[in-house]
């Protein structure tokens, strides 16, 4: 019973976090997306606590795009003092970080009595009742599972935006995937309403999927632009030029998909030689392609597969004399 009694307490605090007027939010991994989220949170009220970054002087300058906070070079127990604890710091660091906090709260404040009372259980006190957030698209909030089982409340927050460091970001509109645990997901889709963001409950299990098709749709889909824009200047293209060229030609077939509409089929947006299926074009492609790197020929190949199977919903036929033209121009 004195288990479920602590359950009990540790929601009902968390519960009470959530219902904050101002709620104090500390910021571990202060970078784009944590400055980013810190300045848009700042101002629509909430208090910042602990800038946390990798240096005092990337601190400092993290404290400054936000507008308030006090700046760290390093983890230390005043994080504890905030409602709040986002960490966005990059994923490969996110389990060590969430360790180094649970640390904290093992035995108590001092190292030394952390160290006199290893043979006793970890009390876990300062964690109870806190809110522990991350910023990953791809990891679940069981990376944060050492806060977890001190008494917190863990879950992950991503929004679907691009951060780069030199304009911040509206966020309003913008998807936020959220999970977690019940507490975690009432602060999760408070910060999403403060931000003007549209929340989405995702299951963890279905995150590095949802995460794969963001990067798909946004960092693959400039790899493939820039190469485009390359091969115009093979061909004879200033590089300004080429951008130029190819900005509204992307943009329409992205205003056309747009306008079409979710529900209706997206080969109706689709235009190419792919397409009309004119494979004679096609072949022409693939020869200019030899003059490039291979993985241009290979990303060409490969996006066309993709468009039969997406676009499409490309017949065995098709798919065949898809086969045999790239298998006719070695």
């Amino acid at each position: 019973m004195m288990g479920v009694r602590r359950s009990n307490a540790a929601r009902s605090a968390s519960r009470g976090v959530a219902s904050v007027a101002n709620p104090t939010i500390a910021i571990v991994g202060a970078g784009r997306v944590g400055s980013a989220l810190g300045r848009r949170l700042r101002e629509k009220g909430w208090r910042i606590g602990p800038v946390i970054s990798r240096s005092q002087r990337s601190a400092r300058e993290a404290r400054r795009r936000i507008g308030s906070g006090t700046p760290q070079g390093e983890l230390s127990e005043p994080v504890l003092d905030a409602d709040v604890i986002l960490i966005s710091t990059p994923d490969r660091a996110i389990a060590d970080t969430a360790a180094a906090l649970a640390r904290f709260g093992e035995y108590g404040s001092s190292p030394a009595k952390r160290g006199a009372k290893r043979h006793r259980k970890p009390r876990g006190k300062p964690w109870r009742g806190k809110i522990v957030l991350h910023t990953s698209g791809a990891l679940a909030s069981d990376v944060l599972k050492p806060l977890a089982l001190l008494g917190s409340a863990t879950g992950s927050l991503h929004p679907l935006q691009t951060f780069s460091g030199r304009t911040l970001p509206s966020l309003a509109g913008s998807v936020c995937v959220i999970e977690g645990s019940a507490a975690a997901l009432r602060m999760a889709r408070r910060i999403c309403r403060d931000l003007g963001c549209i929340a989405v409950t995702l299951p963890p299990r279905s995150k590095a999927a949802y995460h794969a098709g963001a990067a798909l749709a946004a960092g693959h889909i400039l790899a493939a632009f820039e190469a485009a824009v390359r091969m115009l200047v093979q061909a004879g293209f200033s590089k300004a030029r080429a951008v130029a060229a190819l900005l509204p030609l992307t943009r329409q077939t992205l205003a056309n998909y747009e306008r079409v509409g979710p529900r209706a089929a997206p080969r109706t947006a689709w235009t190419g030689p792919l397409a009309r299926g004119d494979f004679g074009v096609i072949q022409r492609h693939l020869k200019a392609l030899r003059r490039f790197p291979p993985e241009y020929r290979a990303a060409y190949e490969a996006l066309s597969k993709l468009a039969l199977r997406v676009l499409a919903n490309g017949t065995p036929a098709t798919r065949r004399e898809l086969q045999r033209t790239l298998a006719s121009i070695k």
